[in-house]
């Protein structure tokens, strides 16, 4: 029988465990999105206990759309400011977005135990900001004709999960600060390329994203050094084996120094692993 979504409650009555896994089990986006804000609602206000009595799934209940492709297999999604074109842009950030949510949900289910109530405390707030982002970015697409689904999506976000579901030190140097940190380089072109069309709205939402996903890789950067500074290893080296382990290819130039130094992601950490 395919679970459902735990069901909001008023007063605390489930694990931070269970909460998050609540979440990753919800295929609907909108589902997602209520159930994603209420555990993060409940347990900023003390209604979910700090225990870990469940292990996530492997893999999060996704909607039947968008189709997943394989990366390589995705169409493209074509030049200039057409309409056609922004609806491709917009419809492969929300995606991002979407995914982003079970992320970070996940990422507290999965390796919370280990750390203190405050890794909690941010992860979790993480996840709201990426729902609000996701539930932006649909909107949007509404606004423009199309949705959520409409369009095909790759699963490579996922992949990177289900590659470092075993070490947390390799979940945190993947995730904020790999691919998260590249959204910090690209996404001030991205919206330049819509003030440009004329679609200041778009724009707007992508600035708000971007500001807080500084945030986001700055969580993953004080996190990874407490995973790595508990062991006593060197958090530069370490990020640069596990990335080379774990990410396909090397770091692309150019790098937004700034926005990454806001984040505590310094040059020395990925530098020497650009391409």
């Amino acid at each position: 029988m395919r679970p459902t979504c735990w069901r909001p409650r008023r007063r605390l009555a489930d694990s931070l465990a269970t909460a998050c896994i609540s979440v990753l089990q919800c295929s609907n986006p909108r589902e997602k999105l209520m159930v994603a804000r209420q555990v993060t609602r409940d347990w900023r206000l003390g209604r979910i206990d700090h225990r870990f009595d469940a292990l996530p799934p492997d893999r999060p209940a996704r909607p039947d759309q968008p189709e997943l492709l394989p990366p390589h297999q995705m169409p493209r999604r074509g030049k200039g400011g057409s309409e056609r074109a922004r609806i491709a842009m917009i419809h492969a950030l929300a995606h991002i977005e979407f995914v982003a949510i079970d992320l970070a949900f996940d990422l507290v289910a999965r390796f919370g135990d280990g750390f203190p109530r405050d890794f909690a405390d941010d992860w979790l707030k993480v996840g709201a900001d990426e729902a609000m982002h996701f539930a932006l970015l649909d909107r949007r697409l509404n606004e423009l004709g199309s949705h959520y689904g409409a369009l095909p999506a790759h699963d490579g976000l996922w992949e990177a999960a289900t590659d470092t579901a075993h070490d947390v030190a390799a979940r945190l140097a993947i995730v904020p600060m790999v691919l998260e940190a590249r959204a910090l380089d690209i996404t001030p072109q991205t919206i330049v390329r819509f003030e440009s069309f004329g679609d200041a709205k778009t724009a707007r939402i992508l600035t708000r994203i971007v500001r807080d996903e500084v945030i986001h890789v700055a969580a993953g950067t004080k996190w990874f050094h407490w995973a790595v500074n508990r062991v006593g290893a060197n958090p530069q080296k370490t990020y640069q084996n596990l990335v080379r382990a774990h990410f396909r290819g090397a770091l692309k130039p150019p790098f937004n120094d700034s926005a990454r130094g806001q984040a505590g992601l310094t040059r020395d950490f990925y530098e020497p692993l650009a391409g």
